[in-house]
């Protein structure tokens, strides 16, 4: 058989692709938008809840439609409310909220007057996170002020981790990541999620760690490890911590 012209040159079919919008499902008299997408390798319909965001979520087979992703969503909708009635309610950035920082627990309290500094008082019974200003903007500053509470705390971090393990490191980002809590790039720029500050500092401290050992190795091979216990050694306890309080550090907040 002569060769085709994509064998002769070389080239190969596209990837295939297939989108499909968000679908809605009323539950308990409210709308619930759920995501869907599409995965290659799917051999069935998957509903899940985000344990971080808390968010339904459909993953789809290339060979399932519309009609019948809208039929699979109506048959699983006593699941779904079950799901979403059981998760932890989330707590605002508002004015006697409880929150924590670097793991401790912190009470928002709104000041006055307006003028003043966002900061943390340890002097009274109970720690507080004092916020001066308008009300209307009480979250976005207590936002603000934590934000830069975890930059700083990173920052301080990953620089001693890198001057210990003798590499550099590049720019030093803060997100809000829903699906890692770090990360770090080839050219050696860690991005981190700003919820860390939420964390025991013990905690964030090996998540700067973690990143800065990516900066010897760039995969999580053995060799990696041997990196992340030199600079932190007690690196499974804070992978357990994690993997059983990480959801809860997304409760905060918007």
């Amino acid at each position: 058989m002569a060769p085709s012209l994509k064998d002769f040159f070389g080239l190969r079919p596209a990837r295939r692709t297939r989108t499909l919008p968000d679908l809605q499902v009323r539950i308990g008299g409210e709308i619930v938008t759920v995501p869907v997408r599409y995965r290659p390798d799917a051999r069935r319909m998957i509903l899940k809840i985000d344990r971080r965001t808390g968010t339904p979520a459909l993953t789809l087979p290339y060979s399932v439609g519309k009609g019948r992703a809208e039929q699979f969503l109506q048959d699983h909708r006593g699941w779904l409310e079950a799901r979403l009635r059981s998760q932890p309610a989330r707590i605002p950035f508002e004015s006697g909220a409880l929150l924590p920082v670097r793991g401790v627990p912190h009470r928002i309290e709104h000041c006055l007057p307006f003028r003043g500094e966002t900061r943390l008082d340890g002097s009274g019974a109970e720690p507080r996170l004092l916020v001066h200003g308008d009300p209307a903007h009480l979250a976005t500053r207590t936002e603000r002020f934590l934000r830069g509470l975890a930059e700083a705390d990173l920052r301080a971090a990953v620089h001693r981790h890198a001057t210990r393990l003798e590499v550099s490191v590049g720019r030093i980002t803060i997100k809000d990541t829903r699906s890692r809590w770090g990360s770090c790039s080839s050219r050696g720029d860690l991005a981190f999620s700003w919820r860390l500050i939420f964390a025991p500092s013990d905690i964030l401290d090996y998540l700067a760690a973690h990143e800065v050992a990516h900066r010897m190795e760039m995969n999580h091979s053995i060799r990696y490890w041997r990196h992340v216990a030199f600079l932190y050694p007690d690196f499974r306890r804070a992978e357990t911590w994690l993997n059983r309080h990480g959801a809860q550090l997304h409760l905060y907040g918007a």
